[in-house]
């Protein structure tokens, strides 16, 4: 199913008209650390799982197509025993990003809501440990480290002391190779801070999920100002539609980035897709696209 012109007309006058209105809305947030002057903008990105390419090279294609500057990619998946740790799988993917052009922003270990780093398994922390080794060899700098399903902290002092150690032994490892280490989970701001503060590490850093933050009932406008430039990148996701139809208000959350001078990846993960995968990502790109251009001028 094709998205008709009339509505790529008016998904772009829409977001173009609201756009317009942040000018007059002022930086509300004291936080603004990053410079927001001249012509850097965004990047989109896309997740290797949300386009059911997992551990695939295959995925650079699939984002060409849709549109997107880059991939994120996940590090293992131990039902296919394919992991980026393999040297060959490595040079697989680098060659098709090179082919189509696509950048690798970060690298995922969604294993870790399975196998988690708050548990007892000795594989958590290695996997951690390895993808360090991996991002710099993929010229990545992000290492998104999740805690859901199983690794939920919501609630668990006892695992969350348990992963602030780990944490303190994997920092410096990612501070000597330049890579952060980005928690996203279903924490607040606050609970996220507490972790980074107790850690001590310029390493470790947030990773902002705008959907998931707002469905476990928080204030995401007010929690990116607080997390400020804490924040080291951005999954874009609304799970009730195609993106601005839903709840997630992207032209007010343009806005909370702009308070805290983000410029950087926002990368597309999950959501509905009414028009089949590949159509309704490409609509939900384009219209990222509209509200996070690439370029803002000078």
């Amino acid at each position: 199913m094709k998205i008709s012109s009339l509505t790529r007309r008016e998904m772009i006058v829409t977001s173009a008209q609201a756009i317009a209105g942040l000018a007059l809305s002022g930086c509300a947030c004291p936080r603004s650390k990053r410079a927001t002057s001249g012509s850097k903008g965004f990047k989109i990105g896309a997740c290797d799982w949300t386009m059911e390419k997992q551990v695939n090279p295959a995925c650079f294609e699939f984002a060409k197509r849709i549109g997107v500057d880059g991939v994120q990619l996940s590090l293992n998946t131990l039902d296919k025993q394919v992991h980026l740790q393999d040297p060959k799988i490595r040079k697989i993917h680098l060659d098709a990003a090179a082919k189509y052009g696509m950048e690798i922003p970060s690298i995922a270990i969604g294993e870790l809501n399975n196998v988690t780093l708050k548990g007892n398994d000795p594989r958590a922390e290695q996997w951690v440990s390895e993808c360090i080794d991996v991002c710099k060899t993929m010229n990545a700098r992000v290492i998104l480290v999740p805690f859901f399903v199983d690794g939920v902290l919501k609630g668990d002092k006892e695992g969350t002391d348990v992963v602030v150690e780990k944490f303190k032994r994997l920092a410096p490892k990612a501070e000597k190779a330049g890579i952060y280490l980005a928690i996203e989970s279903t924490l607040s701001a606050e609970e996220h801070l507490d972790i980074i503060n107790r850690v001590g590490s310029p390493a470790v850093k947030v990773y902002y999920d705008v959907c998931n933050s707002q469905r476990a009932g928080y204030d995401i406008f007010k929690e990116i100002c607080m997390l400020g430039d804490h924040i080291v990148e951005f999954h874009a996701k609304d799970y009730d539609d195609l993106y601005g139809k839903g709840p997630i208000d992207f032209v007010k959350v343009r806005q909370a980035i702009d308070d805290i001078g983000y410029r950087g990846w926002l990368v597309t993960e999950g959501g509905k897709t009414p028009l089949g995968l590949e159509e309704s990502l490409r609509y939900d790109v384009r219209y990222l696209r509209e509200v996070f251009p690439p370029s803002l001028g000078a």
